[in-house]
């Protein structure tokens, strides 16, 4: 299976400012997104970071990691990647996956489902990836995007509320038990067929897009597919903060026995 993992990268971070090129372990942390990814895909799996600015460029390739320069006032990393996939010649029928540049835990075996979702699904524009929910504060938590699938794993909507909506069991209130099947987490990774990459950023914003501040919804108002995989497990955590940044800098020193 053919594709090519993009990896956007802005130097712009209110919580954490220059967070792509912010040291673990003696590499920049987009470079370390980098080489998380290829270390658990194919030889013919394509790892790019396409950056912002000319020092993430040059991080990248003084580590060996393929990078490309874009325009550094992108509305959206979507922008970013059909920008990207316009410099590096990519066909209307190849496959992007985007991998965000502060996710150094990513796990390569989720990169290569959701492509895989997407390449299994040939009516689906975009892939994607969810996973079980097992507490309810996760479940009532605006800041945790839920799913809801149809009968073929298509993505039916995403919304900051808890859905399905469980009537029984919150009729009285939130709950301490969950539903059967359990609620979905939608996990921020996707997978693109690149005709529709460059189309997406013109389409118009959804109203449910703007309710909810869910670019997602975008696809579905008007009317593509978005094809979701359900893995086993959540996936490590990105890096939002310099608390973030710290804990995951002593992980890297602990699997290297430092």
């Amino acid at each position: 299976m053919r594709y090519t993992v993009l990896i956007p990268a802005r130097l712009a971070s209110s919580r954490l400012p220059n967070k792509p090129l912010a040291d673990i372990a003696g590499a920049p942390m987009v470079v370390r997104v980098a080489q998380r990814v290829r270390s658990g895909v194919s030889g013919e799996v394509r790892v790019v970071v396409a950056g912002d600015s000319p020092s993430i460029v040059k991080a990248c390739k003084d580590h060996a990691i393929e990078a490309v320069l874009t325009r550094d006032d992108h509305q959206s990393g979507s922008d970013r990647l059909a920008e990207a996939s316009q410099i590096l010649g990519l066909g209307d029928d190849d496959i992007v996956v985007n991998v965000q540049g502060d996710e150094p835990l990513i796990d390569p075996a989720l990169v290569q489902a959701v492509a895989a979702a997407l390449v299994s699904q040939p009516l689906a524009a975009m892939g994607t990836a969810a996973h079980a929910i097992d507490n309810t504060g996760d479940f009532g938590n605006p800041n945790v995007v839920k799913v809801v699938l149809d009968a073929k794993g298509f993505a039916l909507y995403f919304s900051r509320a808890p859905i399905a909506w469980w009537r029984d069991g919150f009729t009285n209130g939130l709950q301490t038990t969950l539903p059967h099947p359990a609620p979905l987490r939608h996990i921020g990774i996707y997978a693109y067929r690149v005709a529709f990459l460059r189309m997406f950023p013109q389409l118009a914003q959804a109203p449910i897009e703007v309710t909810e501040s869910l670019e997602q919804l975008r696809a579905l108002w008007h009317g593509y597919r978005i094809a979701v995989y359900v893995a086993d497990h959540a996936p490590g955590s990105g890096v939002d903060t310099p608390e973030d940044l710290e804990r995951v800098r002593a992980l890297f020193l602990t699997q290297r026995g430092l």
